[in-house]
């Protein structure tokens, strides 16, 4: 069905369209029986898809990446779909409206998106109290569903400030969410990625480690990177984990370089590139990190994920749980159960 009206969705300004489709899915689902319907079209229900990683108990591997939940808005219909886990974010302390529009783009030949969307969302009160509401209000089907919290810096707090930044989210957020994404790796905040350098990403993971309890509860926290770092940087990394005892990787963000697009109209917009251009370079870096760190901690595989084949090759890479969002854009949501049921198979 997706495939059917996705050429005319393709027809629009795709920030414009994801409103329109998220709004319509939000009304469809308060139709009686529509949420119902959802669900038996996308989810799949298996004990054998169920996962235990970083002590939190998933009901299948695939999760929706951040990006697509910024205002966590979406997690009801987000969970009738079928998704295992979903990430809101990037939540940022205050709401910020992101970078001009128009800041994402289509990429069709490639099967690719390049954004530049820079952060925009309500900020970590809204995203907090929404995340409390779904929990008081979730449909028992719904319940068990994972969330994670991406956290990220305000464009106009400098990076020696972005510390502050990183706590004020963690602390709001900390009831709400089951685990936290640290963001040091999106190309769209000036300056950001520098964070990802040893000595400011060291301070951010241990303050925030430090303050990891509340109540005898801790929480998962994670690390965000970019597909553009050396190996040496990648070496860095798997020793930055080790040292602060942080729960583990996603790996990747968006990419910068633009290497051997057919789309040569819109090649050059600054942004983040994701999608299909992104499959093996993302693989690339699970096995990379999976091989280097001897398997010590759990890594989360994003990137080019456009096919059951492409979730596949990721978890055998190194990964132990995959998150969507191009190739949910691109392949629509029957592609969530199609990776389940290709799971069983294996």
């Amino acid at each position: 069905m997706y495939q059917l009206i996705k050429p005319l969705l393709f027809l629009f300004d795709p920030e414009n369209v994801h409103y329109f489709v998220t709004r319509n899915l939000k009304r469809f689902n308060r139709f009686p029986g529509g949420a119902r319907l959802s669900r038996l079209l996308w989810g799949l229900q298996d004990e054998r898809l169920e996962r235990e990683v970083f002590g939190l108990n998933f009901k299948n591997p695939v999760g929706l990446a951040a990006g697509f939940d910024k205002n966590a808005e979406l997690i009801s219909e987000m969970a009738d779909m079928g998704f295992g886990f979903v990430e809101v974010g990037t939540v940022t302390p205050l709401p910020q409206p992101g970078n001009l529009k128009p800041r994402m783009f289509r990429l069709p030949a490639d099967s690719a998106l390049i954004n530049r969307m820079g952060f925009n969302n309500l900020g970590a009160d809204v995203a907090a109290e929404r995340i409390a509401a779904y929990r008081r209000n979730a449909k028992k089907s719904q319940r068990g569903l994972i969330i994670g919290g991406n956290i990220g810096k305000n464009k106009i707090t400098p990076n020696e400030d972005a510390v502050n930044d990183y706590i004020k989210c963690f602390d709001r957020l900390f009831d709400a969410v089951d685990y936290f994404v640290v963001n040091v790796s999106s190309p769209n905040t000036p300056g950001l990625r520098a964070l990802q350098e040893k000595e400011p990403l060291m301070k951010i993971l241990n303050t925030l480690q430090q303050r990891n309890s509340k109540n005898g509860i801790s929480r998962p926290i994670l690390l965000k990177i970019a597909p553009d770092l050396t190996n040496e940087q990648l070496d860095d990394i798997v020793e930055i984990v080790q040292k602060t005892g942080i729960a583990g990787v996603i790996a990747t963000n968006t990419t910068v370089i633009r290497d051997g697009l057919k789309s040569d109209k819109l090649s050059n917009e600054t942004g983040g590139l994701s999608g299909k251009p992104l499959t093996k370079r993302s693989t690339e870096v699970i096995s990379y990190l999976a091989k280097q760190s001897k398997g010590s901690f759990p890594i989360i595989g994003v990137g080019g994920i456009h096919s059951p084949d492409d979730a596949l090759a990721k978890l055998k890479a190194g990964a132990s749980l995959v998150q969507l969002y191009t190739g949910f854009i691109y392949e629509g949501p029957g592609l969530i159960k199609r990776i389940n049921k290709k799971i069983l198979s294996a």
